[in-house]
């Protein structure tokens, strides 16, 4: 806190979010200490369906594939 980066990709991300439910999680608090060992020089990361997807900033085309490709399977 603050996280500019964060804001950054939330703001990339606000056109998809009726396609995926957006979950943050405060790397900082010490229920996510895991996640903050493995993660606090590489923030943000994204994880897609419980699976890491890129880090650091929004990759749109292949956000847009991975989320493509989810949708499809639920079909």
């Amino acid at each position: 806190k603050p996280c500019p980066l964060c804001d950054e990709a939330k703001e990339v991300l606000e056109p998809y979010k009726r396609r995926f439910i957006l979950q943050e999680v405060d790397i900082t608090l010490p229920e996510n200490s895991a996640w903050n060992d493995k993660y606090k020089y590489d923030i943000p990361v994204f994880h897609l369906n419980g699976k890491f997807l890129m880090k650091h900033r929004v990759d749109i085309p292949k956000f847009e594939d991975r989320l493509r490709k989810l949708e499809l399977q639920s079909e």
